[in-house]
């Protein structure tokens, strides 16, 4: 039976996957320049659950959580609330500094829906699954354009990315942030701890910035960072960071979404605002997951033996 989240009442507790979920606000407006309400961020999230959930089930979530929508204050939640649901699952991490934190798991979709019930907008899990959370499944770059530059060149710098990855042997894929970049994804074997993807990425990440200053820049002191540039940004490698996860709707004005793209697409030029939550199931329904490669567990590089 179809699961439907109602538009006509403000809470509501719906039946799903033999699971009941308690729903509220759902008239409440989340994006104003859209007339978007909480309940239409539930139900494009289960519009887009089947292809999402495989990217982010087994592995400790970050809630940022927007209770007042796009234009109001936002905080970041580790913890996973309680009171809560006995059916919510947590992932327990270690810090070194001895403190422990659950962090939620969101392995279906009654779990889905009650973290975005909690006003998140966007869903930032970690690199890794929760059963090896110091051994991360990927090693990535976060693009991001340095001040008020054009997305064009946040694309040429991603297709020098691309370039260099393949010539070292990765198979790279891409996304769009859904905010002002795009974010560059290499499946990796999993064996290196977190801090030594992070060393790994960040000797790529300069490099690639020193052979090609006039597009990007490696520079993490803000004050220094060259404009006009992109910035590829290694230090997201570190543990316990986190990137808005992909078919992350994102809080800004326009619902933007994190989607993967193709490399000729990118070539092509397509925009940020090309993919929305108004748009992407169907986009999804119609080409597929395109970073479904990424969850297998054959053709990942192998860091130790190849670099």
């Amino acid at each position: 039976m179809t699961v439907q989240i109602p538009s006509d009442v403000d809470n509501a507790t719906i039946e799903i996957d033999r699971r009941s979920v308690a729903l509220t606000n759902l008239r409440k407006i989340y994006f104003p320049k859209l007339g978007l309400t909480k309940g239409d961020l539930l139900r494009y999230y289960l519009a887009i659950a089947d292809v999402l959930l495989p990217h982010v089930t087994g592995r400790a979530m970050v809630m940022k959580r927007y209770p007042h929508g796009v234009t109001g204050d936002f905080f970041y939640m580790k913890r996973t609330p309680s009171p809560r649901p006995p059916w919510i699952q947590t992932c327990p991490i270690e810090y070194r500094s001895g403190n422990t934190i659950d962090f939620p798991l969101i392995n279906d979709r009654p779990s889905l829906l009650w973290l975005i019930n909690l006003g998140c907008i966007d869903l930032n899990p970690w690199y890794s699954l929760c059963s090896d959370p110091n051994r991360p499944l990927y090693l990535h770059f976060d693009l991001d354009p340095v001040g008020a530059t054009p997305f064009s060149v946040v694309r040429e710098g991603a297709l020098i990315v691309r370039d260099v990855l393949r010539g070292i042997g990765m198979t790279p894929y891409v996304k769009t942030t859904g905010s002002h970049g795009v974010h560059i994804y290499v499946a990796i074997r999993v064996g290196p701890t977190q801090h030594e993807v992070w060393e790994i990425s960040k000797a790529i990440g300069q490099q690639i910035a020193s052979a090609h200053p006039d597009v990007l820049t490696a520079e993490y002191r803000i004050a220094k960072r060259p404009a006009g540039r992109v910035l590829v940004d290694y230090n997201q490698n570190a543990f316990g960071k986190t990137l808005a996860s992909i078919y992350s709707v994102r809080a800004n004005e326009e619902a933007t979404v994190s989607t993967p793209v193709t490399w000729e697409e990118l070539e092509a030029g397509c925009e940020l605002t090309d993919f929305t939550i108004f748009n992407v199931p169907q986009r999804v329904a119609k080409a597929g997951d395109l970073w479904k490669p990424l969850l297998s567990s054959r053709g990942r590089f192998d860091l130790n033996a190849k670099l």
